[in-house]
């Protein structure tokens, strides 16, 4: 079984060469996931298994968030949880190595229905439609510019916007858990965390936008 230093090496490598020993939060982080997902490697688990787990979770966070009362805070653990996966089929990945074009493939695809499907979670506990719909279009909208630059040759990870996937999930669990704890405020709390979600993702887009324009010159 590949150690941490190899999982490491190999991470950077399908990342731009971003070296994640120079940040401390992404080396824990990092370190965290290489443990949870040393024991499903050796298990035999296969990363695609891991993907679909993680998009399925995503989905049913929306059954207890219509719950209503404290049920939104079980949303929030299966938001949470599904982020978690999220982090631990690419580990998987390099340790049972799996690594391939066609699962990177399916890993971002299966992140964008995960994506869209989370934020079913806020609708489910009050929040509009239409706010759902916008935060959905927005993030996606960042996730193709991001796509579209590597297709143009940028193969670095580039600057980190305040729209990146970890935010926006922090942001969804943070307004179930306040619906959770204020029941007669749920919708505004999860309308806020939706608002919330496309906001930042407009505003990640500009960023990554205004980044990779200088850098393509």
């Amino acid at each position: 079984m590949p150690d941490l230093e190899f999982y490491l090496a190999d991470w950077s490598a399908l990342h731009g060469g971003y070296d994640p020993r120079s940040n401390p939060l992404v080396r824990r982080w990092l370190g965290g996931t290489y443990r949870l997902a040393r024991p499903l490697a050796r298990g035999g688990v296969r990363p695609g298994q891991v993907t679909a787990a993680g998009v399925a979770l995503s989905g049913v966070a929306v059954v207890p968030a219509a719950g209503g009362g404290r049920w939104p805070l079980a949303a929030a653990g299966a938001a949470l949880g599904a982020a978690m996966l999220d982090s631990l089929d690419g580990c998987v990945a390099i340790l049972s190595g799996r690594v391939s074009p066609s699962g990177a493939v399916v890993d971002h695809v299966a992140d964008r229905v995960s994506d869209a499907a989370m934020l079913g979670a806020p609708v489910a506990a009050g929040a509009p439609r239409s706010l759902a719909v916008a935060g959905t279009g927005t993030l996606m909208g960042l996730e193709y510019t991001r796509a579209v630059a590597r297709a143009a040759g940028f193969t670095e990870i580039g600057v980190v916007t305040v729209g990146e996937r970890p935010t926006r999930v922090i942001v969804t669990v943070a307004g179930l858990v306040c619906a959770s704890l204020f029941p007669g405020r749920a919708a505004a709390f999860a309308a806020a965390a939706a608002a919330a979600v496309a906001g930042l993702s407009l505003i990640g887009q500009a960023q990554f936008l205004a980044f990779v324009r200088r850098e393509l010159r």
